[in-house]
């Protein structure tokens, strides 16, 4: 299922990542993110996406380590594009949830709640893979649409 490449969308990704203040580009499309993401992310972006998408109480650096190691978070300015990727993917997660509930302590408690449909791991764990990051977003659609699960 490729819906989340609707035209908009790239946009509220974008918002997640910092948007134009952080990523110092206007986002209008995926090709547009596209390019950003090859070219790396401002470490700013992961730090962002990490404090939307963890639980209350819970460090957002511990999401930001299990991308990049501390200490090659410390020394540099910019995520290289496969943890740009990964950003972008926990991104692209959290805008659909975002688009779905409206809510931002709603999202945080869908990411971190062990879920029947991805074998009771939270959806935050399941995202880090591609695949799996297309398995909660079929979830999303699902509640999204009113389909069943």
């Amino acid at each position: 299922m490729m819906a989340h490449l609707i035209p908009g969308n790239a946009a509220r990704v974008a918002d997640v990542l910092g948007g134009s203040a952080i990523l110092r580009s206007r986002v209008r499309s995926w090709s547009d993110l596209d390019r950003l993401v090859r070219a790396g992310l401002p470490k700013r972006s992961l730090q962002l996406v990490a404090r939307r998408a963890v639980a209350a109480g819970v460090p957002s650096s511990a999401l930001v380590y299990a991308i990049v190691p501390s200490a090659t978070f410390k020394r540099r300015t910019r995520l290289s594009p496969d943890e740009s990727a990964r950003t972008e993917r926990l991104a692209r997660v959290i805008a659909l949830a975002e688009a779905v509930w409206g809510d931002a302590e709603a999202v945080r408690e869908f990411l971190n709640r062990p879920h029947p449909l991805l074998e009771h791991e939270t959806p935050l764990a399941v995202a880090h893979t591609e695949l799996g990051a297309r398995r909660v977003e079929n979830i999303l659609y699902a509640i999204e649409h009113g389909l069943p699960l």
